[in-house]
């Protein structure tokens, strides 16, 4: 029988924030042919129902602060799959640009010869709407600052503090841990006192929120019982509607 030569071919698709229905027409269309899936955490498991029966499905996620696997084995997943199966989709919960090393992969592929290509998704943060939340709001946000609460070396983004000067709306990633540091952070500055929300879960049906001032960000997760995954957004947007 004549061999196929198969194309290496490497999908990075943004799952959405949780709600299964928020993932794109596109890339429901790329799970409904994929071959191999290589999914994360926050990548809703019942988009794996659109995948077809033989698809291969591969657990490679993280929970939060807990063991996972590493960059790099996931880099030879995407090689071994890519190169034995044609195609692989690396599934990345909200969009695998936004604080999700989507690009880092993509580097990796190509650098190995795989075709890639990028889907976006919908990130968590833009589902604070459905918190009553919007990102800006004419007269009260000039735009938005979206930093990780948590760098590479655990310690706390310095850009915070340059957003906090700012009239925008900052939006947390990863910043369960630093509640109190991000508290202290703001308090510091006089600025303890501006409106903030924490929302985990966003667009799932257990969602939950909280709305205070941020000098009370670690109380106000303690009262709703809050941990991660969630988002922290600080601004006068979050207190528009209370």
């Amino acid at each position: 029988m004549k061999n196929i030569s198969l194309s290496p071919e490497l999908y990075v698709l943004g799952a959405g924030p949780g709600d299964p229905e928020l993932i794109t027409v596109k890339g429901y269309k790329i799970l409904q042919q994929a071959k191999v899936v290589l999914y994360d955490n926050l990548a809703n498991k019942e988009l794996l129902g659109i995948t077809p029966p033989d698809c291969e499905r591969i657990y490679v996620g993280k929970q939060p602060y807990g063991e996972y696997m590493p960059q790099e084995q996931i880099h030879e997943l995407i090689k071994r799959s890519a190169f034995s199966k044609g195609s692989v989709v690396r599934l990345k919960g909200g969009d695998p640009f936004i604080f999700g090393r989507g690009f880092e992969e993509i580097i990796y592929a190509r650098e190995h010869g795989i075709k890639t290509y990028f889907i976006p998704g919908i990130t968590s943060m833009q589902a604070s709407g459905l918190e009553d939340i919007p990102l800006t709001h004419r007269a009260m946000s000039e735009g938005i600052w979206v930093v990780t609460g948590t760098k590479k070396d655990g310690t706390l983004s310095a850009d915070l503090r340059l957003a906090m000067q700012s009239n925008a709306t900052v939006v947390i990633y990863m910043g369960m841990k630093q509640l109190s540091s991000i508290a202290d952070t703001y308090t510091e500055a006089g600025h303890g006192s501006t409106s903030a929300a924490i929302i985990q879960h966003a667009s799932l049906p257990h969602q939950k929120s909280v709305r205070g001032i941020v000098k009370d960000l670690f109380a106000m997760a303690e009262s709703k019982q809050l941990t991660y995954p969630a988002i922290i957004i600080i601004g006068a947007v979050t207190n528009l509607v209370n």
